[in-house]
């Protein structure tokens, strides 16, 4: 027994060495190093929640501007990446060598020299001095190896090819070749201005992304990580199959708070694995429902891996419309992978776990449902609508009643779990499991959604900035660490005062310091991330991209889109999420975009972005690198390639969304209604579930090879029935070109012209390419034309744009952007037609007929073992 609990503790390490080698670092020093590193880490994250308050402006003390902030930022991280992670395999973990001393020295200085040095650097725009470029030169190959240490050498590599590419460029290759930069011009662009190293990525890394991770590591130090797999286990563990639905909705919850798919595949994987092999499910499906559902945290608002608030800049849209076009496909992707785990527990007649909750008849079940939810509706309402009659009331106030009754709630509901068993951590070594009951598990911690809420509420209702809400969110988080304990024993009867406290700070510190570690890989990522950025807009090399992938595509934008997936792919074999992202958005995202309007298809930007990014987290599932899948197969014992193949086939419909959306802005929630919204949920839903059944080749009874092509036709056909209506019915005709301001007059506000043009690109060279006119307002052509900003001219049979206001819609549309003749060549005018979602009845009737097959052949089947 001794040596089973020595093997099971000495597994349990090798976990930890994997998440820390990959999230914080593998390296655990002890006496004052140690301490150091923690306290630098702790300092850290006081450091980022100063510059978040509103406490600088209020003392007037500790203000930084944006610069200065991502300085101080990128030192921190270096700092700690020299300290927490070691050169190579064999070098010590127990101590820090004199040399990282050092390169954690120099390479901070190199950070925050442009706060240290920021007004004299103020007074040369544009013209560095020697010592500039030194420290930039030492900062970039700092930089590097701080990138190569935290996230290995993919990275390392990508940056220092466009470094070389961007010192090298007349000696190029072809198309490849480009003027060239000097040191001196490198050295300004991508350390000493904000279009480099120091750019947007960093800069929402120091303004959002470290207080979100901050928040999540808190949250999960309180206990709300433990909490969040207990009540995923007492509402799903005994169904079919159990474990693992319940490790997906473990997995769901915990990817709101967690950037990480490997953290977060360890984290709950150690619970789920063991339980779902326990039903039935063999090594590696039960690490690879694990990983599936761990990778698809990374695309559940409101973190998404930070991509998120990357996404904000990216594209100029706000955070709540980010979250918007996000959500639908990321829940949809949840509720399919929980229904292909349905599926493999039909296939394989896998039963669940025993459940502990009373038996109570269904109908009571419902009922009891529907009340919560409608409490909860009512409770939700009379919030919203009551703090909003009571701001009128309260004046500047109301924030100090608000607290008083969140923090009353928050005691009301310590009081509630304190008259239930307090949960306890299992230990997955256990050979019997036993099901908590729903009921106590779910009320012990209801506190833990508090700050959930309060994030929810200032993003999405008071609209404040993310990195304002995740601050008050994270200073509650912090109230209830300090307070839970000692507010929970005095309910309980059995107050230590001192002691509770002083095991809320330790919980403090440890989500302090926990929170900074976790950013270390980040914050190197979106640092070295800037230096591919500022070579993209330092040497154009984005445009020559674009030649390379429509010679390769041969302008088919669906081949255009396949390759952009397969570079997303390679890309993210070595990359962190967040990297990935910055770099495959840089150079691929405006490519899809300027093709797709050539060939004819305006693709919204965030559909885009979207894209690129679940196909960046697809390469933590996929082999021969599928990270998640080692970390998985750790945990289950199985092999490591074939749980990466199996997560892989899971994630089948990860991998289709983004193909759908791109065609279907529909499912991003793109002007639609909320009727509409509400409806596309539905058949998004019902389709993907179909497409699960298709894939898994199990829906009813085993598919014949027929039944899953048709399958997948009925599932294409309710993601995209405008597919099937354009053959029928052509949606637009065209007008002559001449005609644009009668069509423009003619046709309903609200709708869109699509009007093919003539443009130049920088280089003088004609290309065609679409734009999507919106109707403005007006009652007359010549009112609405002049509503959209533009004038037009006719010579010899052919329509030139003539003149474009600055400021316009036209202008934004994209006329007049490179030179103001460009020729209009065709316009097309939309056409009253059945509207598309017709097709879905053909579809479902061909789904019904494949029920109808299924259901006879299960019947027959089940006479059939009756009989024998």
């Amino acid at each position: 027994m001794t040596d089973d609990k020595e093997v099971s503790r000495g597994h349990e390490t090798d976990l930890e060495d994997m998440v820390a080698s990959s999230d914080s670092g593998a390296r655990k020093p002890a006496g004052v190093p140690g301490r150091l590193l923690v306290g630098i880490a702790a300092v850290w994250s006081l450091f980022q929640l100063w510059i978040s308050s509103p406490l600088p402006y209020m003392v007037g003390f500790g203000v930084f501007n944006a610069t200065q902030a991502r300085s101080i930022h990128l030192a921190f991280a270096i700092f700690l990446a020299f300290m927490a992670y070691p050169a190579l395999k064999r070098s010590p973990r127990d101590r820090i060598p004199l040399m990282d001393w050092a390169l954690a020295a120099v390479g901070a200085f190199c950070a925050a020299y442009l706060f240290l040095f920021y007004e004299q650097l103020a007074e040369r725009p544009g013209a560095p001095i020697t010592q500039d470029v030194v420290v930039g030169v030492i900062g970039i190959l700092v930089l590097l190896e701080a990138t190569r240490r935290a996230l290995g050498p993919p990275l390392m590599i990508v940056a220092s090819v466009f470094i070389l590419y961007s010192l090298f460029g007349p000696y190029m290759p072809g198309f490849l070749a480009h003027r060239g930069v000097s040191l001196y011009g490198l050295v300004n662009h991508q350390w000493l201005t904000t279009q480099g190293v120091f750019g947007i990525a960093l800069g929402v890394s120091t303004s959002f992304v470290f207080l979100f991770v901050l928040f999540g590591a808190l949250l999960d130090k309180a206990g709300a990580g433990n909490y969040f797999i207990k009540v995923a286990f007492s509402l799903l563990g005994h169904y079919k199959g159990g474990p693992a639905k319940a490790a997906v909705v473990a997995s769901g919850m915990t990817g709101l708070i967690s950037g990480s798919s490997i953290a977060n595949t360890v984290t709950t994987g150690t619970f789920t694995i063991p339980m779902m092999k326990r039903v039935g499910f063999s090594s590696e499906k039960a690490g690879a429902v694990e990983v599936a559902s761990s990778v698809n945290g990374q695309i559940m608002p409101p973190v998404m891996g930070a991509a998120a608030f990357l996404m904000v800049e990216y594209v100029g849209i706000s955070y709540v419309e980010v979250i918007k076009h996000a959500f639908l496909p990321a829940l949809i992707s949840y509720i399919a992978l929980i229904y292909i785990v349905h599926l493999e527990a039909l296939k394989a007649n896998l039963e669940g776990l025993q459940s502990s909750n009373p038996v109570r008849p269904l109908l009571n079940k419902v009922i009891g449902f529907l009340t919560g939810l409608l409490l909860l509706m009512g409770l939700s309402l009379a919030v919203y609508y009551g703090l909003g009659w009571l701001k009128p009331v309260l004046g500047s106030a109301t924030p100090w009643v608000v607290a008083v009754a969140l923090a009353a709630v928050y005691v009301g509901l310590l009081k509630v779990g304190s008259r239930y068993p307090e949960l306890e951590l299992d230990d997955p070594a256990k050979p019997v499991f036993t099901l908590p009951q729903t009921r106590p598990t779910v009320m012990v911690g209801l506190h833990y959604i508090l700050p959930v809420i309060v994030l929810v509420w200032c993003l999405m209702v008071e609209r404040l900035s993310p990195g304002l809400s995740a601050f008050w969110a994270t200073v509650f988080m912090i109230f209830i660490m300090v307070t839970q304990r000692p507010i929970t024993a005095f309910f309980r009867g059995r107050s230590q005062l001192a002691e509770d406290i002083k095991e809320g700070l330790f919980d403090l510190w440890n989500g302090l310091v926990t929170g900074a570690r976790n950013m270390i890989g980040i914050g190197i990522a979106t640092a070295t991330a800037g230096i591919v950025v500022g070579a993209v807009s330092q040497t154009g090399v984005g445009l020559v991209l674009a030649d390379l992938v429509e010679v390769l595509s041969m302008g088919n934008l669906m081949l255009i889109l396949l390759l952009t997936a397969v570079l997303s792919l390679i890309l993210g074999m070595g990359l962190p999420t967040t990297a990935n992202y910055i770099v495959v958005s840089a150079l691929m995202a405006p490519v899809i975009v300027t093709l797709g309007q050539q060939n004819g298809l305006i693709v919204p930007l965030i559909a885009v972005h979207l894209f690129v990014f679940y196909f960046g987290i697809m390469a933590d599932v996929t082999p021969p690198v599928g990270l998640a899948s080692f970390a998985a197969a750790a945990v289950s014992g199985g092999d490591p390639l074939r749980t990466g193949f199996q997560a892989f086939y899971y994630s089948l419909r990860t991998a289709a969304l983004p193909f759908l959306f791109i065609f279907n802005t529909d499912l991003l929630l793109i002007e639609v209604s909320f009727l509409q919204g509400l409806l596309i949920f539905v058949v998004a839903t019902i389709a993907m579930l179909i497409f699960a059944a298709g894939t898994q080749g199990y829906m009813l009874a085993r598919s014949r090879w027929y039944e899953s092509v048709l399958l997948l036709l009925v599932a294409f056909t309710l993601f995209r029935p405008g597919f099937w209506m354009d053959i029928i019915h052509d949606p637009y005709q065209s007008v002559p070109p001449s005609e644009f301001a009668q069509a423009l007059g003619q046709v309903d506000e609200g709708s869109n012209l699509r009007v093919e043009i003539l443009d130049e690109d920088d280089f003088g060279e004609q290309f065609t390419r679409f734009l999507l006119v919106p109707v403005p307002d007006g009652d007359s052509a010549e009112e609405r034309m002049e509503n959209l900003g533009m004038t037009l001219r006719t010579e010899d049979d052919s329509t030139y744009v003539d003149s474009v206001t600055f400021g316009s819609q036209a202008e934004q549309i994209g006329f007049g952007s490179m030179f103001f003749d460009q020729e209009i060549l065709t316009v097309r005018a939309p056409v009253d037609r059945w509207p598309k979602e017709l097709m879905w009845i053909p579809g479902l009737l061909v789904f019904g007929l494949v029920v109808l097959l299924q259901r006879r052949r299960r019947d027959a089947q089940g006479s059939a073992a009756e009989a024998a």
